[in-house]
């Protein structure tokens, strides 16, 4: 099944508005790369016949350890500076209110970020090489068939990063013309259905070096990445264009535990009312001060 581009109404818009908002402080500071642990998640300490016997979160609370999969090389989602003990970021924040739901201290030892790039997110799940992935993980129907994921925790949509002195406006002035996008992601097929040559790379910041170098004249993938991309490359690249696909970003877990889908949309749900979602926002792609978005509408759970 191909994935279609999607028209984004007017909630969704502003959605994205607000996230993209709030991403402009990164790109306007600087300061994407900021390698602080962001804010204290408290672990709970009621997970004594909290979860289900057998089941999977039952499992890893009893374990008192997690391995959650997550991106290196996007500031503001999910960032490891090379001198940093963890990575930062949104997707960071709402995966430490799930680890913390396990009694499980989101700051210890006993979680394990690991790096997954685009192409190993299913690969990395369906080997439980990782228990969760929150990866700027966007959720499609291909996907669903191979590993389980739910939410959205987060609404974005594709826009384009080019060189600063650029003439190129958008999508639209790229036809025929190579695009770089992370091998694997949705955003790579979201070009080519555009009519741009798909260009596929390791990471976002390979393709965000190949543009500045000139090997190809354009990249592109969710606006919320692209403007953590171009403060890294300040006075370099700019992010031009309207948005020309919704991004819906969740959560994947392996499809042998389906009961990880009403857990992880009630702490989701959780954090929608209580405050903490609000404030993870805030925290990494709110810094400017712009208004919190609307919380997403929840899938259920299949």
């Amino acid at each position: 099944m191909r994935t279609r581009t999607i028209g984004i109404g007017r909630k969704g818009m502003a959605v994205v508005a607000g996230l993209l908002l709030g991403v402009s402080f990164l790109a306007a500071c600087g300061e994407a790369g900021n390698d602080d642990d962001g804010r204290t998640v408290e672990a709970a300490d009621d997970c004594d016949g909290k979860f289900e016997e057998g089941s999977r979160m039952a499992e890893l609370a009893e374990a008192g350890e997690i391995t959650v999969g997550v991106k290196y090389d996007q500031p503001g989602l999910g960032y490891k500076d090379a001198t940093a003990d963890r990575p930062t970021g949104f997707d960071i924040e709402i995966a430490k209110l799930l680890i913390a739901d396990l009694c499980i201290d989101p700051a210890s030892n006993n979680v394990t970020w690991e790096e997954t790039i685009s192409d190993n997110r299913e690969p990395y799940l369906q080997e439980k090489r990782v228990d969760m992935v929150l990866a700027s993980y966007s959720i499609t129907d291909d996907r669903r068939t191979v590993v389980g994921q739910t939410g959205p925790y987060m609404i974005t949509g594709q826009q384009v990063l080019v060189p600063i002195d650029s003439d190129v406006t958008g999508i639209e002035d790229l036809v025929g013309v190579e695009v770089c996008s992370v091998s694997g992601s949705t955003s790579l097929k979201n070009v080519e259905e555009a009519g741009a040559i798909g260009v596929p790379a390791e990471t976002y910041s390979a393709c965000a070096e190949d543009v500045v170098n000139g090997s190809v004249p354009a990249m592109s993938t969710d606006g919320a990445i692209l403007m953590g991309l171009a403060a890294q490359y300040e006075g370099e690249l700019k992010v031009v264009g309207d948005m020309f696909s919704q991004e819906r970003i969740g959560i994947g877990y392996s499809q042998d535990y389906p009961e990880m889908c009403g857990w992880i949309n009630g702490v989701l749900k959780k954090s929608f009312e209580d405050g903490s979602w609000a404030e993870a926002f805030e925290l990494t792609l709110g810094k400017s001060g712009s208004e919190v978005p609307e919380v997403p509408e929840l899938d259920a759970c299949q």
